[in-house]
C-alpha cells in the first residue's frame, strides 16, 4: 500500500512543481514582454499623436490659403465695383433697384414707404412748405 501512496504522493509533486514552473515561466515572459510592450504601444500613440497634429496643422493652413485667396478676390470685386460707380453713376441706382427688387421678391420687405424728395433730398416738411408758400 505505500507504494500507492508513495505514487500519489510522487504524482502530486510531479503536478506542484509542473505549476511552479508554469508560474515562474508565465511571469518570466511578462517580464521580458510588457516592457517591449509598452515601449512599442507608446510609439504607436506618439505617431497617431504626430499624425494628429499634422493634418490639424494641414486643416489650419488650408484654411488659411482659402480666407486668403477669398479676400483678394473680395478686394478685386469691391475695386471693380468702384470703378463702376466712378465711370457709370446709374450703376449704384441700378444696383440699389436690383437689392430692392430682390428683397420684394424674397418677401423681406413687408411695406414700401414712399418719400418724395426733391434733388434727391426728402421733402420733409411738405405741408408747412405749403403754406409758407402761400403766405
Amino acid at each position: 500500500m505505500k507504494r500507492h501512496g508513495q505514487s500519489g504522493e510522487s504524482e502530486i509533486a510531479i503536478v506542484v512543481i509542473g505549476l511552479a514552473l508554469g508560474i515562474i515561466v508565465i511571469v518570466g515572459f511578462c517580464m521580458i514582454v510588457v516592457p517591449q510592450w509598452s515601449v512599442w504601444s507608446s510609439k504607436l500613440e506618439g505617431e497617431a499623436m504626430l499624425n494628429k497634429a499634422n493634418q490639424t496643422k494641414q486643416i489650419l493652413v488650408t484654411q488659411a490659403q482659402a480666407e486668403l485667396d477669398a479676400s483678394k478676390l473680395r478686394a478685386q470685386a469691391i475695386e471693380i465695383v468702384g470703378k463702376m460707380a466712378q465711370q457709370y453713376p446709374e450703376y449704384r441706382e441700378q444696383e440699389f433697384i436690383g437689392a430692392f427688387a430682390e428683397a420684394l421678391h424674397n418677401g423681406n420687405m413687408s411695406q414700401i414707404i414712399y418719400v418724395p424728395t426733391e434733388a434727391n433730398i426728402p421733402i420733409i416738411e411738405a405741408r408747412s412748405h405749403e403754406k409758407r408758400q402761400k403766405e
